[in-house]
């Protein structure tokens, strides 16, 4: 009998056979980084105990946890949904950055208390999809490489958020960031004295949107056969050139969700920082997380709270370890590493094939 499908185009030998490379993923990461900690003359064991009790110990392990998931499932999709329609997008980065700098004007505009909110979103979703956009004209119209245009955006806004940062939306008394978010533009917190906020939930809903978007509407079905076989698509009446182009703003979209609430809801900053210090890095994590997850809705999200679990306990297995930082940040890119490299061999070879 024919294996049922699940998760979309997933059947299940599919399934056992990713779970299976994922967990030997995870130990040989945890083994490989293991052997490092030793050589450096630490306890790998006592280290990783600390990882996974601040990660998952109590309450404000959890918390902090899913705080750095939220927007890493939205990044992920991000890429996610690239990959889908055939297209390496490393635009996410450069599309929170612009989201996040969307938020902050409308914060400088005198509004009534009930619109920041929606004002924010709006406007920052909006910006990161016209950056995103950018890209996909240049991709599915003229035919340029989308790595080296995303990458040249994800610079140009970087540059242009850190000069509204610096010189136009600093804060007088803090001029190291940009002006606060207002109260009423926030998102609430879930967990009182955690960075846990409303955020989660709209990363969960996106997903899953996503997923369905992707499996379960014509819309989808024409990314996906776009991203399979584009002359096939061609030849079957899909307008591959709209498809591919439609994969940039959905992109986009989830790119700008994740930028506006890393601003409008996480603690406790409310605002941009120096250097973009707390958006740098969501985008490009958001690629590992899709590759773990096998560029799959669904599946990213365990994956975002695998990478997340990996940066909330970074903090206990550096303080109750004594591991420096320098080796906690290279235990955490050697997991991730071993984890996203099967899904990129994979993608490479999906890739080959239709040449």
């Amino acid at each position: 009998m024919k294996p049922s499908s699940i998760l979309g185009s997933i059947d299940l030998s599919k399934l056992e056979d990713d779970i299976v490379e994922v967990v030997f993923a995870v130990l040989a990461g945890f083994a490989i980084s293991g052997l490092l900690m030793a050589a450096g003359g630490f306890d790998p064991i006592r280290a990783y105990v600390s990882l996974f009790k601040s990660a998952f110990g109590d309450l404000y392990g959890v918390s902090t946890t899913l705080s750095f998931a939220t927007p890493l499932m939205l990044t992920g999709a991000a890429f996610a949904v690239s990959v889908r329609a055939g297209v390496f997008n490393l635009g996410a980065e450069g599309q929170v950055y612009m989201a996040a700098l969307g938020a902050v004007i409308v914060a400088s505009l005198s509004l009534p208390s009930g619109l920041y909110l929606i004002a924010e979103f709006l406007f920052g979703v909006l910006l990161a999809i016209t950056w995103a956009s950018i890209a996909g004209f240049l991709k599915s119209q003229r035919g340029v490489n989308e790595v080296v245009s995303t990458i040249m955006l994800n610079w140009t806004g970087f540059w242009i958020v850190e000069y509204g940062r610096t010189y136009v939306y600093f804060d007088p008394a803090e001029p190291q960031r940009t002006i606060k978010i207002p109260e009423a533009g926030r998102l609430p917190l879930l967990v009182p004295g955690t960075e846990l906020y409303a955020g989660i939930i709209i990363s969960l809903v996106a997903t899953v949107i996503v997923y369905v978007i992707m499996w379960h509407t014509a819309l989808g079905y024409e990314i996906r056969a776009t991203g399979l076989n584009p002359i096939a698509a061609r030849y079957g009446g899909v307008e591959v050139r709209r498809s591919m182009l439609y994969s940039f703003i959905i992109a986009g979209s989830l790119a700008g969700l994740a930028g506006v609430m890393e601003v409008a809801g996480r603690p406790p900053h409310y605002a941009i920082t120096t250097g973009l210090s707390n958006l740098v890095g969501l985008g490009f994590d958001g690629l590992a997380v899709s590759l773990i997850g096998r560029n799959h809705p669904l599946a990213i999200i365990p994956a975002a709270i695998f990478v997340g679990a990996l940066t909330a306990g970074s903090r206990g297995m550096q303080i109750e370890s004594g591991v420096p930082l320098e080796m906690v940040k290279a235990v955490q890119g050697i997991i991730i590493l071993i984890l996203a490299v099967p899904g990129l061999v994979k993608m490479l070879k999906q890739w080959r094939g239709k040449k």
